[in-house]
């Protein structure tokens, strides 16, 4: 489905990323390779989207590296997608919003076509493919924005808070889609406020927290032991500044 993996291992070393006089994120670094689910875990204002959005090439760092086995981040930015918390969608069919992302590939028109097809009705999407996209429910519109990453093929998955404004019907839905794409070999990358969400999808943990990475855990040792006494204070609760 996916085709060989070529993109991965990414390895983001010494990540810095500066807005105004305020460091948001200060020398971070990880290893990500294919296989595990990573989730990023920390406290509001840690930088998880924005590394989410540097690692997808979104915004450019201040200083560090992003490789992705060895090529710089844009050499493989169509290797990788990414679904945010609120998806950005065109006003536009359900249908014409995933050709127009497969028009980008530059791919013959009947296999966007094709492919937009398939991708609907992975997603439980087919009665909707001419609906407009703006009209569709919350989940919907996800399940949309999901279907669409999945159409372009990617290698790797970045994943904003995908549940976070959803009901528990539609966030086991989502977490479903999210299942797919990780038994068809996508590596998924993805942040989330919700532990009990964490728990079900992780293989792997990666602990932020202003802006530093204080550790990358395999998700059974995260929960049961975290290595940073900051991470221990965030699973029980406790406010962190």
């Amino acid at each position: 489905m996916h085709g060989p993996l070529t993109i991965l291992p990414l390895r983001v070393s010494g990540l810095g990323f500066v807005k105004g006089d305020k460091s948001l994120l200060d020398g971070v670094s990880f290893d990500l390779r294919h296989g595990e689910r990573s989730v990023i875990l920390g406290p509001n204002g840690a930088g998880k989207s924005l590394t989410l959005r540097l690692c997808h090439g979104l915004l450019k760092p201040n200083s560090g590296r992003i490789d992705w086995n060895g090529q710089a981040a844009a050499e493989g930015r169509r290797s990788h997608a990414m679904v945010f918390q609120r998806p950005v969608l065109l006003r536009r069919s359900a249908a014409a919003n995933l050709t127009h992302a497969l028009s980008l590939l530059d791919l013959p028109r009947r296999e966007r076509k094709e492919r937009a097809r398939a991708a609907l009705e992975r997603f439980g999407l087919t009665e909707l493919a001419d609906r407009p996209a703006r009209v569709l429910s919350g989940g919907e519109q996800q399940r949309l924005a999901l279907a669409r990453a999945w159409a372009l093929r990617p290698q790797v998955l970045f994943l904003d808070e995908p549940t976070a404004a959803l009901d528990p019907a539609a966030t086991k839905a989502i977490e479903d889609a999210i299942q797919t794409f990780h038994r068809e070999g996508v590596k998924i990358v993805m942040t989330t406020h919700d532990l009990g969400q964490a728990k079900r999808i992780a293989d792997e943990v990666l602990f932020l927290h202003q802006g530093r990475l204080l550790e990358q855990t395999p998700a059974e040792e995260f929960f049961k032991a975290p290595r940073s006494p900051e991470a221990a204070a965030f699973l029980t609760g406790d406010l962190l500044w």
